[in-house]
């Protein structure tokens, strides 16, 4: 059985969406399950072929079909896995790394500051050398992960201002001075829980380097082309699941005697659903196999696919609603979560305005 047959199994017995995400459960049992068939693996090991980073985001896709929590939990989690595994010295040890693939240990991203959003030279977090390592001191926020993580990656200023002087640490969750803030109220993918992390005189010791000091900004670029691709294939399949629903209700909505898609106005905005969701598959899978090959267009393809896949899902879930009519807005409709939801992935991994800046950079 290949991987995504396994995927497609593994989400069999999904049921209860609704009701965690309104509660802001963590589906930690199908979460492990899922990196379990070595789905984190495919971006870890993208040099061993040009097929791993387009079968992570066809993975990834599958998975947001069903539910756009655990696609971007699993998503967060292999990213934070191919941190480690591009960073890590031998003093981190493999195990390390088995427990974030396996998901026997949750990872969490720490980027984002009160301050310090799509401007990753803003970083203000700060991370003083010491005889023994580093003494960390500030706070980042929008941590997905942050309430349920055991490790985390880190983002800190050691010196200077900008891109510059910014170094990756690996972190244990429970190292005295971590504090995890109250769970954030989202209005989408609250199953994914997130928090703020206070980090207070927080000792780091050298060999939990990510990066050599003073040069995380690469490394986390090279994540965030990973991220993006990653983000692009959610939003494919999140767009894919609310075009489903749709079609499935327009032929079994009757009006004036006749299934409701059956009507150009309703049938034509399926058609044009339909085709938009296959044009942005096709990019996604382009800038999987750029990334896979590193080609040196792989960031203008991850930020291009980031873009017109979000785009994509934020027009496909809104046509869905009007699909769906009154009915979108009935409890147990998914239609509603899915426009929520679509708004969320042109937000993450840089906006798209960013995306529109990167690309145009590149020109």
């Amino acid at each position: 059985m290949g991987l995504l047959d396994r995927v497609h199994a593994g989400l069999a017995g999904v049921e209860g969406i609704d009701a965690a995400e309104q509660a802001g459960d963590h589906p930690t049992k199908v979460f492990r399950e899922l990196l379990s068939y070595g789905i984190a693996d495919l971006m870890i090991d993208k040099g061993n072929g040009s097929g791993g980073a387009r079968i992570f985001c066809d993975a990834i896709s599958t998975i947001a079909r069903t539910w756009l929590s655990l696609a971007e939990s699993v998503h967060l989690q292999s990213l934070v896995a191919a941190t480690v595994a591009a960073g890590a010295g031998p003093s981190v040890g493999a195990d390390v790394l088995d427990d974030l693939r396996s998901g026997r240990k949750i990872g969490a991203n720490c980027i984002s500051e009160p301050t310090a959003g799509s401007d990753m030279g803003a970083i203000a977090l700060c991370a003083e050398r010491t005889e023994d390592g580093y003494v960390l001191n500030g706070t980042k926020t929008w941590v997905g992960h942050a309430p349920i993580a055991d490790l985390l990656v880190v983002y800190a200023r050691t010196r200077g201002t900008g891109l510059t002087g910014i170094t990756c640490f690996l972190i244990d969750a429970d190292t005295p001075g971590v504090e995890v803030g109250q769970v954030l109220d989202k209005h989408a993918a609250a199953a994914l829980p997130s928090a703020d992390i206070d980090f207070r005189d927080v000792a780091v010791p050298t060999e939990r380097l990510l990066s050599r000091p003073d040069r995380g900004a690469r490394l986390a670029e090279v994540m965030l082309v990973q991220g993006r691709l990653g983000l692009a294939a959610a939003a494919v399949g999140l767009a894919d699941a609310a075009a489903a629903h749709a079609v499935r209700y327009a032929k079994s909505r009757v009006q004036f005697g006749v299934p409701v898609i059956r009507h150009q106005g309703v049938g034509f905005q399926l058609a044009d659903m339909a085709t938009q969701i296959d044009a942005a598959r096709a990019l996604v899978r382009s800038a999987a196999d750029d990334y896979a090959a590193g080609a040196p267009t792989a960031v203008q393809s991850a930020a291009k696919a980031k873009l017109f896949a979000t785009d994509t899902a934020a027009a496909v879930t809104s046509s869905a609603v009007q699909v769906f009519g009154a009915e979108a807005y009935r409890a147990g409709v998914p239609a509603e979560r899915h426009m929520r939801e679509a708004k969320l992935l042109q937000i993450l991994q840089g906006t798209n305005h960013i995306q529109r800046l990167v690309i145009a950079e590149r020109l």
